[in-house]
Order: structure tokens, then C-alpha cells, then sequence
């Protein structure tokens, strides 16, 4: 699936990546196949996130690493986020070796987020969730972090990627995620945006929704293998995270092949299916849902919920969330 973002779009994003200026390594994974680079662009802090076979990671390297790349091809732009098709070497005579991600300008939350840091495994109880988590949401979306959600569900952004839609108060789209090629199948990654605002994440989930969460199911798992003919849906897998990235509540649709790392690992990755059982199965009327129940997962120790809520508990602090 090819974007057909703007040229001037286009033109602006692919210009940033050889202005990217190193400042540090912030984390390897998947087998060294992966780095986060803090970096800045026109004095401005950025993150810059590549893929490939193998990467060095000396600091000879990494430092050349944004002015050797050619044919950089941009897939998208949605307000801080833009990503990138490229070539690691000078020669583009074969397919684009590199996928990348830009996030500029960044923040430190997006620091600490592709750092490398330690995890803490902690279970978010019915009382945690009421007393602490719901209002570290309700600050998190006052910040402004969900702009680039709402150009998509608005339709000024990224209209042209949308795979399936459905408008009206129980309205969602199908659209891919960043993190995706666009076009190799065994790593697809989609992902499924509702259009209410008033479920932030799985928390808001209630057995009342269970018609329109079987509803929206059905619906991407269609839309998905009527664009790919290719792909059969036993061969797609549904889940939702939490905690979630950014608190507006969504989907994701991946092929079984996609490498399980971290962000589909147990304590971040809750199958749907699973959870539309434990929506039929729980105790109590309509209205009783995922806020009732506890759920353990895992956080990284520069995480602020970490740092704001979590370490204060374990050590017999006050919570402070200012």
C-alpha cells in the first residue's frame, strides 16, 4: 500500500532526516535489527527510529548514520511523526534495506520510552486505577499528545491510507500503523481507531460494548483480508495494549508470522478475543466492566507512572501527579 501524502508533505519530511544530528544511543533490540537515536534537528530534539538486518553501534557509526542514507522516500507526516522508506548505502538499485521513524519535535516522555531501562512487573488494582491511573490519563490527553490521532478521525491527515471506515457514535477505521512497510505481508501491522472519545483504553471497556467490540472485530478482520487476498483470517491476531501509548482507545491487527517482541509480550498485549470473554463472563449488569478487575503488567523504570505512582506505593509514599 503506497501513501500518497503531498509532495510538499513529503518534500519537508525527507529533507529532516540529513539534518538529523546526533546526540546519543538510546537502545538496541530485536537482535541488534533495531535503534532509537536522540538526535536534533535545527536545535530541536528529535528521535529517530531505524530498521534493518544488522546495525554497528560504535559511535563512528551512529554518528554518520543519518547523512549515509539515500533515496529516502517518505510514507506519511501526521503532526510530530513522519516515516520513511531508505537505502543504507549509496546504491539504489535494489529495494530499500531501512525502515524509519521521525518523531521532532520530541519529548522527554519519548526519551524515556526508547531508552534502555530495567521493567517492573506491578498489577493495577480496581482502587490504583479510580485513585491514580484514571487521572494520570485525564492529564496526559490535556496535553495535547493526541493531535495526530485526531487529524486522522477529522480527516485532515492520512485519509488516503484509510483501509475501511465507519462514521457515526460507534464509528472506528482501519488505517496502517506506522511501524509497517506497507508491503511486506508477514510483518503487516494495522491498526483499528475509534472515533468516540470517551473510551481511553481497554479500562472504559464494559459488557455493554460487547455487540460493537464483536461488530468492529468482524469488520477489520474483512476489510483487512479483502485488501490482502493473500492473507486468511486465522493468520491475523487482534490485541489491544496496557497500558497503551497514548490514551485514546485502539487496535492493533498483525500477522501471526510478525516477530512477538516486546509490545506483544504478556504484561502489554491483551488479545481481544480474551477480552471479549472476560466482558461476558464478568459479574454484574451493563455497566460492569474492565475498571472493575486488576491487571498486572510491566513498566519500564523511566516510565512516569513508574516513577509518579508505582515507586511512591512499593516505597509508602504520597502519590504526587503534578
Amino acid at each position: 500500500m503506497t501513501s500518497t501524502t503531498p509532495p510538499e508533505i513529503a518534500a519537508r519530511a525527507e529533507s529532516l532526516i540529513p539534518k538529523f544530528q546526533l546526540t546519543r544511543l538510546l537502545n538496541q533490540d530485536q537482535a541488534g535489527r533495531r535503534i532509537s537515536l536522540l538526535g536534533t534537528i535545527d536545535s530541536q530534539p528529535a528521535i529517530l527510529l531505524a530498521e534493518r538486518a544488522a546495525f554497528a553501534t560504535d559511535n563512528d557509526h551512529l554518528t554518520t548514520f543519518s547523512t549515509s542514507l539515500s533515496s529516502i522516500k517518505n510514507l506519511g507526516a501526521n503532526d510530530i511523526y513522519s516515516w520513511f522508506l531508505a537505502h543504507s548505502k549509496s546504491t539504489s538499485d535494489q529495494p530499500p534495506d531501512l525502515k524509519l521513524n521521525l518523531i521532532y519535535p520530541c519529548t522527554d516522555s519519548h526519551i524515556k520510552k526508547y531508552s534502555a531501562q530495567g521493567l517492573r512487573v506491578v498489577t493495577e488494582t480496581p482502587e490504583i486505577y479510580a485513585s491514580y491511573i484514571r487521572p494520570f490519563m485525564q492529564q496526559k490527553r490535556e496535553q495535547g499528545r493526541l493531535n495526530w490521532v485526531f487529524n486522522i478521525i477529522e480527516g485532515r491527515t492520512e485519509q488516503e491510507d484509510v483501509i475501511y471506515r465507519e462514521h457515526g457514535d460507534e464509528g472506528f477505521l482501519l488505517l496502517p500503523d506506522l511501524n509497517w512497510d506497507r508491503k511486506t505481508i508477514p510483518s503487516l501491522h494495522l491498526l483499528g481507531l475509534v472515533e468516540r472519545r470517551d473510551i481511553w483504553s481497554v479500562r472504559d471497556l464494559k459488557k455493554t460494548h460487547i455487540t460493537w467490540i464483536k461488530h468492529m472485530r468482524e469488520k477489520l478482520l474483512d476489510a483487512t483480508v479483502k485488501l490482502y487476498p493473500e492473507l486468511e483470517r486465522d493468520q491475523l491476531k487482534l490485541y489491544i495494549h496496557y497500558q497503551p501509548t497514548y490514551y485514546h482507545f485502539h487496535i492493533h491487527i498483525v500477522h501471526v508470522a510478525l516477530e512477538a517482541g516486546s509490545t506483544q509480550a504478556t504484561g502489554k498485549a491483551l488479545g481481544l478475543d480474551n477480552i471479549i470473554s472476560q466482558l461476558e463472563t464478568i459479574q454484574g449488569g451493563d455497566d460492569a466492566g474492565m475498571a472493575d478487575v486488576s491487571l498486572t503488567y510491566h513498566l519500564g523504570e523511566a516510565s512516569e507512572l513508574w516513577e509518579k505512582v508505582y515507586l511512591p506505593l512499593k516505597e509508602g509514599r504520597k502519590v504526587e501527579l503534578t
